[in-house]
């Protein structure tokens, strides 16, 4: 049976489609990460007054929204900024899809006292369809795709088992 494309698997996407291919195939080594722990206890912690993890069919998870056309999500750093953009766009995408236009979004790094404005242009469409069609191809893959080395490998949740 085929899994719907959830926020999580675009933002792996940007970040290494290895990884993407493990949590796919229900592989999860990220439990034990100290930087997910860490990204964990940032969320528990930060923006406690707000209504947070607005689950939608299980396949985005939006951290939080404080005003009725503005969505946020909360991240650690900006290290895989690009990763978090692609993944905002792809909410904005999906809310899009059912019917929820107007609506803006926003990436918010509590411990660097910063936000990024996200929105979705048309542009963005035709990428996020590219991409949902890419993540589609390589999760059917009967293997993961092959390693390739990067600079945030050293602290991917994964590395123990693409390394060792």
């Amino acid at each position: 049976m085929e899994k719907e494309i959830t926020g999580v698997m675009v933002y792996y996407y940007q970040v290494c489609w290895r990884k993407l291919w493990y949590f796919y195939h229900e592989i999860q080594m990220e439990q034990n990460n100290d930087n997910v722990q860490i990204g964990k206890l940032l969320d528990e912690n930060a923006y406690g007054r707000d209504d947070k993890h607005i689950n939608i069919d299980n396949i985005i998870n939006i951290d939080f929204i404080r005003t009725k056309k503005v969505l946020h999500e909360v991240k650690k750093s900006k290290k895989i900024e690009a990763a978090s953009i692609l993944q905002v766009k792809y909410y904005l995408y999906f809310l899009m899809k059912r019917g929820a236009t107007g609506i803006s979004a926003q990436i918010d790094y509590p411990l660097l006292k910063q936000s990024v404005e996200v929105s979705l242009s048309d542009q963005d469409v035709a990428e996020i369809e590219k991409i949902l069609a890419d993540i589609s191809k390589i999760v059917k893959e009967e293997n993961p795709p092959v390693l390739k080395k990067l600079r945030i490998c050293k602290s991917c949740a994964y590395y123990d088992l693409c390394y060792i």
